[in-house]
């Protein structure tokens, strides 16, 4: 599977996590039983169906091998396997993280550095 996993989350979310040094997820992570992630093919869909025109976002990047049974790979959107975490995320683990800006046409801009 995909080495780095990526998590688009709400500024406050973030804020709130590194205050506590732990990520429990957003409230849809938290209804489904585990925190969504996505690989980087998969970010500008998961942008434009989930986080369509909202600024102030954030994208958090993670070593997936930095976890053990706890991430699951499991079919989603399209059969696409995607990578879920059945856990909270230590804010340490992370790789590291941007800003997700809108363009004019409202749409999110992912860091070049990431490759789709």
């Amino acid at each position: 599977m995909e080495q780095f996993i990526y998590k688009i989350s709400t500024r406050q979310e973030w804020d709130l996590a590194l205050s506590k040094g732990v990520y429990q997820g957003s409230k849809d992570d938290l209804r489904d039983g585990f925190i969504h992630f996505s690989k980087a093919s998969q970010l500008r869909e998961t942008a434009r169906k989930h986080f369509s025109g909202q600024a102030d976002l954030l994208l958090i990047v993670v070593d997936s091998s930095k976890f053990g049974p706890e991430l699951k790979w499991e079919v989603s959107r399209g059969g696409e396997l995607f990578p879920h975490l059945f856990d909270s995320l230590n804010v340490s683990l992370i790789s590291g993280q941007y800003e997700l800006p809108l363009n004019d046409q409202g749409e999110h801009v992912f860091p070049e550095e990431i490759a789709e």
